[in-house]
């Protein structure tokens, strides 16, 4: 019985939480590096830009106050003056002129000039006149300035002395000298370091870099969404494409395996109609069973074989039901059907499959070991029988003999008296046969020509053949047939078939002997007769022992020829039908390459 397996697959594809939680970690940790590179890197070119900037208002303002000095003997009051028209710039918060020790000398928010300033820029170690630097400085609780600073010198140290004659120069103007003016002369004696701070607007430079750290973070985001999808659909792509290789795979092994099955499979659609088929199927059936494909199995294969069409349909299972299949005209097969139907995973009807197995095979296997059960058993009986028939006849024949030899000649005793010899001679015969039969067969091999000895064989029975008016035609095989056979026991085969077909052919004929190359180099000879011929139901038994349609016949001929091609490891074969002839086909196995050239 088939049964109706559902195969539930279920196909996942699974991925490790962790190694898409360490992918997301390794992007969201690159996102993260490349942000804080791009911040520090705006925080860089701000800073560069302000530098620069404040750089610049730091020259003009000691470029101005140089200027003034040298031109129009400026003092610290004109230089307060032009350093509060300088903070009016754009993005300039403030400018301050402090001492080294702290204390504001100039400043463009005149409340500041006199107070201490809280940073002492020595000890931060500006040294060198011409060097810029800067800071952040908190202004007061909501605003902080990018102070740019460096030392303010408006007339540089080796001037000092043309500074002490400006002084004087001035003085002797009548301009008044004090606090406020003379801080931007340096001394002969050497006056303190100044320091200028330029305190500039940061907040536009900000507000940019806080719109690209907003971008960065969106940017970011999107990168590690894409990323995060990019992960999972390259492990769904693989999961995918794993699963896509499998199935490829399972299909390939079930193509293989359906197609190298040994018996034949048809396959029906849910409506009926033949979807499938294997080369089994077409060598069983011999039908072309690709024309086959969507049509209704009816139009193309026995009614009584997709008869089990409704059995099926009821629900009933069929399994190895034996039945006689005529697919092709003159062309009947044993077969054994089972068949299922084919249910889905969703206990969906999508169609019924039809195993289909040759019992041609079995059936001649079966008929064979029955014949050689047979056989034995004769054999067997046969080999006690002829033992203890054979010394009663021998002692019978002796008396017959004596009393044919008493009796005158033309008396009706002396003519009883040979017909009993002439019956104790055939009985002995028979047993002789018999014996022949049951005993082994052996083989005397040595090399020889097959034609050779159909030729011989013909020769033997000329005279008959010409007494009965029947022609001998030879078509013999130019090429040398040697063979490893027992020239004598072959002999024996082929005088029997000849005979056989003399004895069919009683109002004359024709015997036709050919032999030729058969399949895998075999030697194959056909006898053809165009005698009375064998009845379908006789011909199956004809090399049974003691099966004849002959009134004298013994039964026994056909079956020692087939036993002596059996042991020959050749095939005998026979095919008849009433009033057409006989044709008995033999296949020998051929000789080595030695003995084919014979």
């Amino acid at each position: 019985m088939i049964p109706n397996t559902r195969r539930r697959s279920r196909t996942s594809l699974h991925t490790s939480p962790w190694i898409i939680i360490g992918s997301v970690g390794i992007l969201l940790i690159v996102v993260v590096v490349l942000a804080y590179q791009n911040y520090s890197r705006e925080k860089k070119y701000m800073s560069q830009i302000l530098s620069e900037k404040g750089d610049a208002i730091i020259k003009a303002v000691e470029a101005g106050a140089r200027t003034g000095m040298m031109g129009m003997m400026w003092g610290g009051q004109q230089v307060q003056l032009l350093i509060e028209e300088t903070a009016q710039l754009s993005d300039v918060l403030y400018i301050t002129v402090a001492s080294g020790e702290g204390l504001v000398l100039a400043s463009s928010n005149r409340g500041l000039i006199g107070s201490e300033m809280n940073v002492g820029f020595f000890e931060k170690g500006l040294e060198k006149p011409e060097e810029i630097n800067w800071q952040y400085r908190r202004i007061d609780e909501q605003r902080s300035a990018f102070e740019v600073y460096r030392h303010f010198r408006p007339i540089s140290h080796r001037d000092t002395r043309m500074g002490d004659r400006m002084r004087q120069m001035m003085q002797g103007r009548g301009m008044m000298m004090g606090p406020d003016n003379d801080w931007c002369f340096p001394s002969a004696s050497g006056h303190s370091d100044q320091i200028i701070l330029v305190g500039l607007n940061p907040q536009p430079f900000e507000e940019g870099r806080k719109e690209d750290i907003r971008n960065t973070a969106i940017i970011s985001g999107v990168l590690i969404l894409l990323g995060l999808a990019g992960f999972i659909s390259m492990f769904w792509m693989q999961g995918y494409r794993s699963a896509k290789k499998s199935l490829q795979d399972t299909s390939a092994i079930k193509d293989q395996v359906v197609t190298s099955l040994p018996v034949g499979l048809i396959a029906t659609d849910k409506d009926g109609r033949i979807a499938f088929y294997n080369s089994a199927a077409e060598r069983i059936t011999g039908l072309d069973l690709a024309r086959a494909r969507g049509k209704e199995p009816d139009t193309v294969l026995p009614s009584h074989l997709f008869g089990l069409k409704e059995s099926l349909d009821l629900g009933e299972s069929i399994f190895e039901k034996e039945m006689e299949c005529e697919f092709t005209e003159n062309k009947i097969v044993p077969v054994s059907i089972s068949a299922s139907k084919i249910i889905n995973e969703e206990d969906q009807f999508v169609g019924q499959v039809f195993i289909i197995r040759d019992l041609g095979e079995v059936r001649h296997l079966q008929d064979e070991i029955r014949r050689k059960e047979k056989l034995a058993a004769i054999g067997g009986l046969a080999a006690g029988v002829a033992h203890e028939i054979r010394n009663p006849l021998s002692s019978i024949k002796g008396i017959a003999t004596y009393y044919n030899s008493k009796f005158e000649d033309g008396s009706e005793d002396k003519e009883m008296a040979g017909i009993m010899i002439e019956e104790v001679n055939r009985m002995s015969r028979n047993i002789s046969e018999l014996l022949e039969f049951a005993r082994p067969t052996t083989l005397n091999k040595k090399l020889s020509d097959i034609n050779e000895l159909l030729k011989h064989s013909a020769r033997l029975v000329e005279q008959e053949t010409t007494a009965k008016k029947i022609g001998i035609q030879l078509d013999l095989t130019s090429d040398s047939m040697g063979a490893d056979v027992d020239p004598d026991r072959l002999t024996q085969c082929f005088l029997n078939l000849f005979l056989n077909a003399l004895q069919a052919m009683e109002s004359g004929g024709r015997l036709s002997v050919s032999s030729s190359a058969g399949v895998n180099g075999n030697i194959s000879i056909d006898i053809k007769d165009n005698g009375s011929g064998i009845s379908a139901d006789d011909l199956s038994k004809i090399f049974d022992p003691y099966f004849t349609t002959k009134p004298k016949g013994t039964g026994l001929g056909l079956a020692i020829v087939h036993k002596i091609i059996e042991a020959h490891q050749g095939q005998i074969k026979v095919r008849s039908a009433l009033g057409q002839g006989t044709i008995f086909s033999i296949a020998l196995p051929p000789g080595d390459s030695e003995t084919r050239g014979l």
